[in-house]
């Protein structure tokens, strides 16, 4: 109670982001769930970030914070359209993508361009649908490239773009009956010449595909004196598809994210 207290002062006594971890100590951390959290930007600050086409800004500390996964799942009737359901992460607190870095630029024109360089820009994550069926994800922004038609940084801009999606596990896991992408057996069948059949195809031919997402930003608080602005985001992407021996499924992530811009150096 002490503790939430403090950190309540702090929020309301700042004009800049809210108290984060780094503030506090490991023991406080460990087992608290704080190290999930993203900091936010208080409510009040509501401030204009002009972005000049001769002047870049570098992007630093992006957080982007899940708060609900929401799954399509497949239809019971073929052909039907299914609606996204809400979901229950089973991986513990630590799915938050953080420390991410990029660039942000205007064109001749104004419009702006946000792309990410750098960071801990993925994190798996799986979540249970209510019928208890467990879906595994990548939760990512790799590689994102997204743009405003805003001039400025300010309450009311929205960035919208496209991301990488990679395999859930790397190249190198083997599933149960010892079969992978780059090791392990090239089938899992008694009669070898049946390796080929449409059966076990997808099963026996693994492949490492990247898939493609598309996240939306949209800026609620900006702090012109710190650079800081947070908001909400809305991100789909498609489910694990274990190196394409299942159909994946869209995914809908939604939540709250942070980021510092800091002029570069000319």
């Amino acid at each position: 109670m002490a503790l939430a207290l403090c950190l309540g002062l702090l929020t309301a006594c700042s004009g800049g982001a809210s108290a984060t971890s780094d503030s506090l100590s490991y023991e406080q951390i460990k087992g608290s769930g704080l190290a999930n959290l993203c900091p936010q930007v208080a409510d009040s600050r509501r401030d204009a970030i002009a972005i000049t086409p001769n002047q870049s800004y570098t992007i630093r500390a992006m957080c982007l914070q899940p708060t609900a996964f929401l799954v399509k799942p497949e239809p019971l009737v073929k052909g039907k359209e299914t609606k996204f359901v809400q979901t229950k992460p089973l991986t513990r607190a630590s799915y938050t993508i953080d420390q991410v870095s990029g660039t942000l630029t205007a064109d001749k024109d104004g419009r702006l361009k946000m792309v990410e360089q750098s960071g801990f820009d993925f994190q798996p994550v799986t979540v249970q649908l209510p019928d208890g069926e467990r879906v595994p994800l990548l939760f990512s922004i790799k590689g994102l490239v997204a743009q405003s038609p805003s001039e400025e940084i300010n309450p009311s801009t929205n960035f919208t773009g496209a991301f990488d999606v990679p395999a859930y596990r790397t190249a190198g896991f083997l599933d149960p009956k010892g079969r992978g992408v780059s090791l392990g057996y090239d089938s899992a069948v008694g009669l070898p010449p049946q390796a080929d059949a449409d059966e076990f195809r997808k099963q026996n031919q693994k492949v490492f595909d990247v898939a493609k997402g598309d996240l939306s930003l949209q800026v609620k608080q900006v702090d012109a004196g710190t650079g800081e602005i947070s908001g909400v985001f809305e991100s789909i992407q498609p489910s694990d598809s274990d190196f394409g021996s299942r159909e994946p499924l869209d995914v809908k992530i939604q939540g709250v994210f942070y980021a510092r811009l800091e002029p570069e150096a000319t």
